[in-house]
């Protein structure tokens, strides 16, 4: 992939953090394939086919993550339009039915984090809300039907 990743500062430092701790179990990793290689025939050693499965799904991350990182382009605040809801705004809505109001932070895929109302812009609220100004009116294709989301005010 070669599609350009537009993370936070905090993100692209996250994910070398990740990065760091998958290359110290890598070496976890490796150790008890060794150990279990010592224990004798590895046809029926389910212990070193269990390590073997976990390393390769560990290096398949790391390989992915690896490329997310060097594809990562920090947006830095000066560059974010605030005029219209972008990767890196946080956008304050009001839900047209509930009344209820939000803040979500629009982010990259691999920063998205729900519980800290970091949404990805690939969400369906996220798309929705995604080159909208404030004052417009964002409908979000959700699971239970339409959500229907007020823009009330975007910011750093």
């Amino acid at each position: 992939m070669s599609d350009t990743l537009y993370v936070t500062r905090d993100g692209l430092v996250r994910m070398k953090a990740d990065l760091v701790q998958m290359n110290e179990d890598r070496m976890k990793i490796a150790a008890t394939i060794e150990y279990a290689r010592e224990l004798g025939d590895l046809k029926e050693n389910a212990e070193y086919h269990a390590a073997k499965e976990a390393q390769a799904m560990l290096h398949a991350r790391i390989r992915d993550l690896e490329d997310k990182i060097a594809r990562s382009v920090i947006l830095e605040d000066q560059e974010i339009d605030l005029s219209k809801a972008y990767v890196g705004a946080t956008v304050r809505v009001r839900n047209q039915k509930t009344k209820k109001e939000s803040t979500y932070v629009l982010v990259s895929p691999v920063e998205a984090d729900m519980a800290s109302g970091k949404i990805s812009t690939q969400s369906p609220v996220g798309q929705a809300l995604l080159g909208k100004s404030t004052g417009d009116v964002a409908v979000a294709k959700i699971p239970a039907g339409d959500l229907t989301l007020k823009i009330l005010e975007i910011s750093r």
